[in-house]
């Protein structure tokens, strides 16, 4: 099986121009080698890699746990509370810095927690990345790199199908527009609900999601509701819209999929 993706069709998976200019020319897409036909596998099929050995002295955790190691035993009398969910948040910087790698994500995660291998990408191609949390769908998360041989510094990080992490800004999976348009703190410019990636934002008029700490930047892709009608949908497509207009607001979009790319 050959490279499924060149630079200009990268460019075309992000469909997010901000995104775009923030990659390099040679994109982390185009250096993946060639594969034999043995070597095939599929979208979504993961090919588990040895696991990383975290350095000595360090401990294995959920980037969630906020649990102290030295906490005080529970009183045997009281019954223990049900844990809650934990909310899983992205920051530019630190395991998910620039200059982050594989091996960094499993040193904090541990080696269990993460495999390499392949994740489906535009129009049925594959890619690959490291899979954080691969058997969880609430906790699964995908890092591409932009050095594929040493799975070394970070070019995509992308939150999709039920995860529950949340990217810089607290956006997260299932954000409707309004509450989107509001992190912006004002309207952006997206692409219609005609494309065969759904819509995504192209352009946030220099709003506070345009610039974020660490460098990163990001983008997203929005879906109709699905009670939306079709004369609606067709009113949402066909070119760019503001996210303000009427249109766009009467099909009731909420965010897909987020991408953070650097």
């Amino acid at each position: 099986m050959t490279d499924h993706r060149s630079a200009p069709s990268l460019r075309r998976f992000l469909a997010v121009a901000l995104l775009a200019a923030a990659l390099a020319p040679a994109s982390v897409r185009a250096q993946q080698p060639a594969m034999s036909p043995d070597e095939e596998i599929t979208p979504r099929q993961v090919q588990t890699v040895p696991a990383a050995r975290p350095k000595s002295g360090s401990r294995s955790v959920d980037p969630a746990d906020t649990t102290s190691a030295t906490a005080p035993a529970a009183n045997p009398r009281m019954a223990a509370p049900k844990p809650g969910p934990a909310t899983r948040t992205i920051a530019c910087s630190g395991m998910f810095g620039k200059d982050a790698s594989h091996i960094k994500l499993a040193e904090v995660v541990g080696a269990n927690n993460i495999d390499y291998g392949a994740v489906s990408g535009q129009q049925g191609s594959s890619l690959n990345a490291s899979i954080l949390y691969g058997k969880d769908p609430k906790r699964r998360l995908e890092v591409l790199w932009q050095n594929e041989a040493a799975r070394s510094d970070t070019a995509l990080i992308v939150i999709t199908g039920q995860s529950q992490w949340h990217a810089p800004k607290g956006l997260h999976l299932g954000l409707a527009l309004a509450a989107l348009e509001k992190l912006n703190g004002k309207p952006f410019r997206l692409s219609g609900f005609d494309q065969p990636d759904g819509s995504r934002a192209i352009d946030w008029q220099a709003g506070a999601l345009a610039s974020l700490p660490g460098g990163c930047q990001i983008g997203v892709k929005l879906k109709p509701d699905s009670k939306a009608t079709p004369e609606a949908l067709q009113a949402a497509a066909g070119k760019e819209f503001l996210s303000s207009d009427p249109a766009i607001r009467a099909v009731k979009p909420v965010i897909a999929e987020i991408v953070i790319g650097y």
